[in-house]
């Protein structure tokens, strides 16, 4: 029973971390169509946004407060700058901006190696980060909380956007029937560019998240992507309730599987298995609705 309990919550906060990473792409991948590939550099964008505010930022108690807002502008501006940039020319045409944004994202890793070097650097936890907490008899670190947390909070903020704001509804509206929200006043070009900024910038979040698991580095972006876009094929493109339930499932998958086997044979049993649910339901957990006539 303890391993049990260990495996779900250890999953949880990998779950966790991919979810932050995945509401994004479920926003851009789901409305737009954009297979990003440089969605991972946002995620290294915003780890380095954590390193240099506790670089500037002398108290790290309050640093790693201060890289959260920080680390959301820096990706999410970053997002609208490749949007406005190259993504533009690209709707309709998912296979071009997958090559585009791939090599979009090997310029942004030589960058990173560029101005930081090729070795990891570290972030430097908070004292309120020590410890744990006691929960069914298990101590639950605080770091690997704080990350659920997190995840929790932007879930539960985007979710408030998305149904009780004018831009969440016209957000809905894109996604529905694109003509027939021009029709009605809608400017699409500016929910494409808001919805960049906002998918981004929660990669960013999630970078700093990730900095409490790992080391940081310029290819750190590499090892969440494929995870990420899994979940939002599991879960349906577009769902972000969906995108809930594959992130925690796959977490909780591959720490169970890890548990039992070891990390490479897991990642291949998760691969496989989400192969098989794919062949099975191909949709993903949940289907989007749409009025597109196209």
């Amino acid at each position: 029973m303890d391993v049990v309990i260990s495996q779900v919550f250890t999953g949880a906060s990998y779950g966790a971390a991919l979810l932050l990473i995945a509401l994004g792409l479920a926003l851009t991948f789901g409305q737009m169509g954009v297979i990003n590939m440089a969605h991972g550099e946002f995620v290294m964008a915003g780890a380095y946004t954590a390193y240099l505010t506790q670089q500037i930022v002398s108290n790290v108690d309050i640093s790693l407060l201060i890289a959260i807002p920080a680390a959301f502008v820096v990706a999410g501006l970053l997002g609208v700058l490749l949007e406005v940039t190259v993504i533009r020319w690209m709707y309709g045409r998912p296979l071009d901006t997958l090559l585009a944004t791939f090599g979009v994202s090997l310029v942004l890793q030589q960058a990173a190696k560029d101005v930081f070097g090729a070795q990891a650097v570290a972030v430097e936890a908070p004292s309120w980060l020590d410890g744990q907490i006691m929960i069914l008899g298990y101590r639950y670190p605080l770091s690997q909380a704080f990350i659920l947390a997190l995840a929790v909070a932007c879930l539960g903020t985007v979710a408030w956007m998305m149904k009780s704001t004018s831009f969440g509804r016209e957000m809905r509206a894109t996604v529905q029937s694109r003509g027939l929200a021009e029709t009605v006043g809608v400017s699409t070009r500016n929910v494409d560019r808001l919805t960049f900024f906002l998918g981004s910038g929660l990669a960013g979040i999630a970078g700093v998240a990730v900095t409490r698991i790992t080391a940081v580095e310029s290819t750190m972006g590499q090892e969440y992507i494929i995870w990420a876009f899994l979940v939002v094929v599991v879960g349906g493109i577009g769902q972000i309730k969906g995108a809930v339930i594959a992130a925690f499932a796959l977490g909780i998958l591959r720490s169970f599987l890890t548990y039992f086997t070891d990390g490479s044979m897991a990642v291949v049993l998760t691969f496989l298995i989400v192969v098989v649910f794919l062949q099975i339901r191909p949709q993903g957990l949940f289907a989007i609705r749409t009025r597109s006539l196209v």
